[in-house]
């Protein structure tokens, strides 16, 4: 997981949970039975309160 970047901006992902979240995209990618989704499409859109949370990280 380490070696992951965000597909769309080629920044660092946070685990959170059973998703890797882009902080520079505000998209969230799912992970799949341990695998990694790593396709715009498949992702979703961070609400504001999660991106609030990342800020503090």
């Amino acid at each position: 997981m380490d070696i992951l970047v965000c597909p769309v901006t080629k920044g660092n992902l946070i685990q959170i949970g059973e998703e890797l979240w882009s902080k520079q995209a505000g998209i969230a990618f799912p992970i799949k039975e341990g695998i990694p989704v790593m396709l715009e499409s498949e992702a979703r859109t961070l609400t504001e309160d999660e991106i609030s949370s990342l800020k503090k990280r």
